[in-house]
């Protein structure tokens, strides 16, 4: 456990390195930041702090750099502060963003620009798994003979379509009635619990082909759907910064963060979190080796299986404090959806 001193002189040359991105020396500290202590002291606190971790010195001649470990000293404080007072600060921006998108897939692409121009980092809104949620309504619409309309609709609020396309002539009426059976099926039930029930008293009713195939088109839809839960913006504020000035220093991380697959594992483990307090993971904390040079702050929204994801990706030389209330903001932005 630092002493309230040593935590003065960390928070203090972590925010001059975040500020400027050069190693820090104790005559900056001592002239920028009222530390209340002789230039000696700084000089003997930072060695203290180097040989535990906190701080590192790349060159023998040059100032001091944070760690992995000083990062997670700072941040820990940060998340014991008192963030409530930020709720109404930043009501009008919530407001705003829910007032200027009426459609979930609006409102997520809206929240990721927004917190990209909060954070100058890469933002990332996972909608809430469509696995998880309960369908609401579906239908099928005929559009000729030979061509229909899956169109599904989730208790969220959420709309996903599909056309389906018959070798034969397909009536209204035969549409009418695998649309009745399949909604009795799907209404009110998750993907998860539709493909558990599948096998029970159904087999007779499957054997229809056209019943069959529309049941394909629809749980095609959902999980196509679930492969494309990310709205992304921000990767050009990455490129900015002087850690990814040389492009193929980015590179390894854009390719772990354009794989729905890995992006979803990484994420996903932040939707089970409770307790409204945002989850941040800083550089080798990060469970992906090409996420080592990084850190993500991620936090869910929404309720119960409903639920979705807000994060935010930059270098472990973020602003942390900044970051923190961004995802507190965009997190109660979504909160209701």
């Amino acid at each position: 456990m630092l002493s309230d001193r040593r935590q003065r002189v960390l928070a203090a040359l972590i925010e001059e390195y975040v500020a400027r991105a050069l190693p820090v020396g104790s005559r900056t500290l001592t002239e920028r930041y009222h530390l209340g202590v002789s230039p000696a002291t700084v000089r003997n606190e930072l060695s203290v702090l180097e040989d535990g971790g906190y701080i590192t010195q790349p060159h023998t001649s040059a100032g001091r750099i944070p760690t992995d470990h000083g990062y997670r000293a700072f941040v820990d404080n940060l998340l014991d502060a008192d963030f409530s007072g930020d709720d109404e600060r930043y009501l009008p921006v919530v407001e705003e963003l829910r007032r200027s998108a009426s459609e979930l897939d609006a409102l997520l692409e809206q929240t990721s620009s927004a917190l990209t121009r909060l954070t100058d980092c890469l933002s990332i809104v996972l909608a809430p798994s469509v696995l998880k949620l309960h369908i609401k309504q579906l239908s099928l619409i005929s559009l000729n003979p030979y061509r229909a309309l899956v169109v599904l609709v989730t208790e969220d609020g959420q709309v996903f379509n599909r056309q389906m396309e018959f070798a034969e002539e397909v009536g209204a009426d035969d549409l009418a009635r695998v649309q009745a059976f399949l909604s009795e099926v799907f209404t009110g039930k998750s993907l998860q619990q539709i493909e558990d029930g599948l096998g029970q008293g159904m087999v007779e009713a499957f054997r229809d082909p056209l019943v069959r195939m529309a049941l394909d088109e629809v749980l095609s839809c959902l999980q196509e759907s679930e492969l494309s839960r990310a709205h992304r913006l921000g990767v050009s504020s990455l490129l900015t910064k002087p850690e990814f000035s040389q492009s193929q220093a980015l590179l390894p991380v854009m390719q772990v963060l354009e794989d729905d697959t890995v992006l979803l594992h990484v994420l996903d483990d932040v939707a089970r979190q409770t307790g409204g307090i945002p989850c941040v993971r800083i550089g080798s904390e990060n469970e992906a080796a090409e996420l080592a040079g990084v850190s993500v702050v991620a936090s869910r929204y929404g309720r119960g299986a409903s639920a979705g994801v807000v994060a935010v990706v930059g270098p472990t030389r973020m602003d942390y404090s900044k970051v923190l209330r961004a995802v507190r903001i965009a997190s109660a932005a979504l909160q209701d959806v």
